[in-house]
């Protein structure tokens, strides 16, 4: 071959390569992890083997869902249309359903009767002397679960020659909580208005409802709480009952119930009566009989979620009631039609505590074992409010009667909104997998959600929603990954939370090694950034008060104490640091014996969390030899020094997926590392001017005076609402 014909044959290999990196469709988000692009030829040349023919039913709502998505996804992904079939005819004939459903699944002998209602088994079998793949369900919800994890198996290229997988979920309810009010707006919403448009429904049911719901069930989350947490009353008027049960209409197929935050305070607001004292025989009726009204709308309704007694709305103990009294009620009113209540323990008060991390402990665990089977407590991951980092929360383990249910931030209200790429995996696994010591080593908090250290069998797991009308769902690509990974590890909540980033990486982006692996190690190491650039060493609660943009470790304005941020640190000429020890708040007595000894012991106490715990001076000497404020100030340089380095490696990947998306992360990337060194710069002026150190060796100073981060102002930051 002459020179001239060889450089030909390689430009010619080079521009098949780059056609093959990056797709040639301009993407704009909307397809989430369910994208369905035509995979390598290789690829779907092996799997076209192993999908020849579909053989699925359609006489119920979920069987037509089910149908429809395989549909869509293996013509999608195999560049063809998969023919319908009846009976198994060739190799490769996938055969999906319940042997209720499926004459074929019923002589197959499958066992299915020891699946739970949820369950399913993917198969690789022999049907009539042909290889086929069964993907079976007791339930034609299971099913639904199963087609899309086989969906996902393709998505990901994973083999599926020699099948035999059994999936069931670990928590019974794995709910998405909305923040959303009735006039569009989203509290801590970082993604446009609300996908509820109250005001066309029950009419018009957009097909995005449709999508939300398909997005859902792939990822096995089988609840939604429709309207925010602070809601009024409103909710539960017939007008809006009709609303919500078009909602659920529209869900149902999916496995998806629907669930209403109430506001305790309803049966006066809408019901004209003069109290909602829960002992009143007459706020029992009222309850009963809304109780009814709802059920007769929506036979298949999830029940209520409470906020009550915190932050000023009205509750129980407004009655000098417990917050048993006050859930027992509810739950004594949905009893009779299976719904339950999920009652909040975020309880701060607006009198000032000795500390707020106490509170929620003090107020609810005296009360357990006096809540009804139908009521679970949801707790939030840590005893603050979904800091950066904290601590477990120490209810967690301390309930052995009540069922406690897992509440995660999914919107990244603390975490630089939908702009800082902050994927939450690591987070969420680091609060699972913490040991509660309740009964000896191993006692993890998963252990505590999913029921099985304490025999529950009502379980839960609820993330606060990020989701809006952005037509990426989630203000950006990046920030779908914390719905995705919230759902999976509902469903089992002791997955590897770098496994479902990978997932989420080959199925939204690429498949492509050299785009695959340098992003999940971006991913994954973009909490621990974050921690660094904003809250390091166990501070927390740094950010600008109300609306949580941007850091205000100075900021005393606000009138409940344990709102301001200098209440978290304590920041003076003698050190910085909540004492939280015997010594101090006495907060540590929550936790288990063995993790209050070492968390009382500054010498024990793990150093990403020592200032939580401990008031420390500014020359203590850290693990690393470094004194407390040279490590403080690392810490905080890290994490910029992070983002630069997330930058770096986004730029190497351009050209593996499309334009538009690579851009908006690249430009997200940029404006992450300049709120980063914000974040840096301001904090490390503060605590400064708080010790009165000079800037250890090699540390640039920040780029402005104090005064500089003090005057800015921030009126109309997104997602804030005053209440």
């Amino acid at each position: 071959m002459n020179a001239f014909l060889r450089a030909w044959v390689t430009l010619f290999l080079m521009l098949i390569t780059l056609l093959c990196a990056a797709p040639t469709r301009a993407e704009d988000g909307y397809d989430l992890w369910l994208r369905y692009r035509l995979l390598a030829p290789e690829q779907a040349k092996l799997y076209q083997d192993h999908a020849s023919e579909l053989i699925i039913g359609h006489a119920t709502s979920t069987q037509s869902a089910t149908r429809s998505e395989l549909q869509r996804g293996l013509n999608g992904l195999l560049g063809r249309d998969i023919s319908l079939s009846d009976t198994v005819t060739r190799d490769g004939a996938i055969i999906v359903g319940t042997p209720a459903s499926s004459a074929l699944i019923a002589r197959l002998s499958l066992n299915t009767q020891s699946l739970g209602n949820e369950s399913y088994l993917i198969r690789s079998v022999v049907v009539d002397g042909h290889a086929a793949t069964v993907i079976a369900g007791r339930e034609d919800i299971g099913a639904l679960y199963g087609a899309f994890h086989f969906l996902r198996l393709l998505q990901t290229g994973r083999p599926i020659d020699h099948l035999d997988l059994h999936e069931s979920p670990r928590v019974k309810l794995r709910v998405l909580n909305h923040w959303d009010y009735l006039n569009g707006q989203v509290e801590r919403g970082y993604a446009g208005a609300s996908i509820w448009d109250w005001w066309k429904l029950p009419d018009w049911r957009d097909p995005r409802y449709t999508d939300y719901a398909r997005a859902n069930a792939s990822i096995g989350i089988n609840g939604t709480v429709l309207d925010n947490v602070n809601a009024g009353a409103t909710i539960l008027t017939p007008v809006y009952l009709e609303k919500v049960a078009a909602l659920a209409d529209v869900f149902r197929p999916y496995g998806i119930r629907v669930y209403l935050s109430i506001r305790f305070s309803a049966p006066m607001e809408i019901g004209g009566l003069k109290t909602a004292d829960p002992l009143d025989p007459q706020v029992q009726a009222w309850w009963r009989a809304k109780a009814d009204e709802i059920y007769k709308r929506i036979p298949d309704f999830g029940g209520f979620l409470v906020k009550a007694n915190s932050e000023g709305q009205p509750g129980p103990e407004d009655y000098k009631r417990t917050h048993a009294d006050g859930a027992n009620m509810l739950a004594d009113a949905l009893a009779p039609h299976g719904g339950v209540v999920m009652w909040r323990a975020f309880v701060y008060s607006q009198t000032n505590p000795e500390d707020r991390a106490k509170q929620a402990y003090d107020e609810f665990k005296p009360l357990d074992g006096r809540f009804h089977a139908n009521v679970l407590i949801q707790v939030k991951n840590g005893p603050v409010d979904f800091q950066p980092r904290e601590p477990f929360h120490p209810l967690f383990g301390a309930m052995p009667k009540t069922p406690l249910m897992m509440e995660f931030e999914i919107t990244k209200e603390y975490l630089g909104f939908a702009t800082h790429l902050v994927y939450l995996g690591p987070l969420f696994e680091e609060v699972l997998s913490a040991d509660t010591m309740a009964h000896g080593k191993g006692s993890t908090v998963a252990k505590v959600i999913d029921g099985s250290l304490e025999g529950h069998t009502l379980t839960g797991m609820a993330g606060v929603a990020n989701i809006g009308t952005d037509r990426n769902w989630s203000g950006s690509d990046f920030n779908q990954a914390n719905w995705y990974v919230f759902g999976r590890l509902a469903w089992n909540p002791t997955l590897s939370s770098r496994v479902i980033a990978e997932e989420w990486v080959r199925m939204t982006f690429s498949n492509n090694e050299a785009f695959v692996k340098p992003v999940v190690d971006m991913m994954m190491g973009s909490r621990e950034a974050a921690v660094d650039y904003m809250t390091p060493l166990g501070l927390l609660h740094l950010m600008g008060p109300g609306h949580h943009y941007g850091p205000a470790p100075w900021d005393a304005s606000e009138s409940q104490a344990d709102w301001r941020p200098v209440y978290y640190h304590h920041a003076d000429r003698l050190g910085i640091g909540f004492d939280r020890t015997r010594t101090g708040s006495d907060a540590v007595a929550q936790y288990a014996p063995a993790l209050a000894a070492q968390f009382n012991d500054i010498k024990q106490t793990p150093e990403q969390y020592l200032l939580y715990f401990h008031h420390v001076p500014w020359d203590y000497r850290m693990r690393s030899g470094q004194t407390l404020w040279s490590e403080l100030i690392s810490h905080y340089t890290q994490g910029v020094d992070d983002i630069k380095q997330m930058r770096e490696t986004w730029s190497q990947l351009e050209g593996y997926i499309d334009a538009e998306r690579y851009h908006q992360v690249a430009t997200f990337l940029a404006i992450q590392e300049k709120e980063a060194q914000w974040w840096r710069d301001a904090c490390v002026a503060y605590f400064q001017n708080a010790s009165g150190l000079p800037l250890p060796t090699g540390y640039a100073p920040p780029a402005h005076s104090l005064n500089y981060y003090e005057s800015l102002s921030f009126p109309y930051v997104p997602g804030f609402s005053s209440w």
